[in-house]
């Protein structure tokens, strides 16, 4: 059984994630306009781990402790297990290694997009598990976010066509 701060840590982890992956992705183009974009994308996901941050702290230990998610098929718990084991995503592995291979701007975007779509497939899952008044609200914000992330690199992507 997963309780309301584990699923908050793990949003925090996949920000920390995008962050990073982000700054990467910024060091490989010298370009501003290019490295501004990457740069700013970073900004924002350190934004949304300090926001989880934040509700994390927000629940008192009584919340948290009411808030243990009910789960009598195991369904939730199941879909949060697929997701931060690898077999959706791994939260835990280090995005950069995905540009191992990557040599254009055209790539780079590819596989942001990716993993703005994963962000926001976990984020709707997460939506549904967390009870009303404990920040179901927030969480709407940061998936109208993270879709805007994708809007932007869409954009750019086609721009690069």
């Amino acid at each position: 059984m997963f309780n309301i701060d584990e699923v908050f840590e793990m949003a925090e982890q996949i920000e920390r994630n995008g962050a990073v992956f982000y700054n990467r992705a910024a060091e490989m183009f010298p370009e501003y306009t290019k490295k501004n974009i990457f740069l700013k994308l970073a900004e924002m996901e350190k934004e949304h781990e300090q926001r989880f941050h934040q509700m994390r702290l927000d629940l008192a230990k009584k919340e948290r402790e009411l808030s243990q998610f009910l789960d009598p098929q195991g369904e939730a718990a199941a879909y949060l297990r697929a997701m931060v084991s690898g077999k959706v995503f791994d939260p835990k592995l280090d995005p950069t290694t995905r540009f191992s291979q990557v040599r254009s701007l055209s790539e780079v975007l590819r596989i942001a997009i990716d993993v703005e779509k994963d962000s926001i497939i976990f984020y709707l899952g997460l939506k549904e598990m967390i009870p009303q008044g404990l920040g179901k609200d927030k969480i709407d914000l940061i998936v109208r976010e993270e879709m805007s992330h994708v809007t932007i690199l869409s954009d750019l992507l086609e721009k690069l066509s």
